[in-house]
């Protein structure tokens, strides 16, 4: 991709930490409600789910709830290669996160693509999405280097009308 596009958006960030510590943060669900989720689980195609810190597989689903948002996220594991990538479907579109050691860091870069070019789209998933993975990935890098979480977990912003777009830190 040589310009910026509707159909999906990149984010990158450095985080000091070795992949195989970064892996089970997004493929478990004692790693996701670390940093980012308020509770998730993973069951596998037949229906059986996963233990907490049992990493995902590929055909697994999932479902997925946030601190401050009463709705849920559902969707399938469509890759896990269980050490440096993962692909999920999420909103209507797909997401990819790999992982690569760069010089004594990882390099984690997150994709999302397939999104739809419908005006509710492009500000629901390409802008919202964007905007919320900005935000997860420093929070992830900020648990990951600092034991810091920055997401708001004591504060109940579900009745503040557009709290999701005006706080950083959902």
């Amino acid at each position: 991709m040589s310009q910026l596009e509707w159909e999906s958006f990149t984010k990158k960030i450095y985080i000091k930490s070795k992949v195989e510590n970064l892996y089970p943060l997004w493929t478990s669900s004692e790693g996701l409600t670390k940093w980012f989720l308020r509770d998730a689980e993973f069951k596998s195609s037949g229906g059986q789910v996963r233990q907490v810190n049992e990493p995902t597989q590929q055909g697994d689903f999932y479902i997925w709830k946030w601190h401050n948002w009463d709705g849920q996220e559902e969707g399938q594991v469509l890759q896990a290669n269980g050490k440096d990538y993962i692909e999920i479907t999420f909103s209507s579109c797909k997401v990819s996160i790999h992982l690569e050691s760069k010089n004594s860091k990882t390099l984690v870069t997150l994709r999302q693509f397939e999104i739809p070019t419908d005006s509710k789209s492009r500000l629901e998933i390409h802008q919202g999405c964007s905007n919320g993975w900005t935000f997860w990935l420093a929070n992830l890098k900020a648990y990951t280097e600092y034991g810091v979480l920055l997401n708001e977990t004591e504060e109940d912003l579900r009745n503040i009308s557009l709290s999701g777009y005006q706080f950083v830190n959902m």
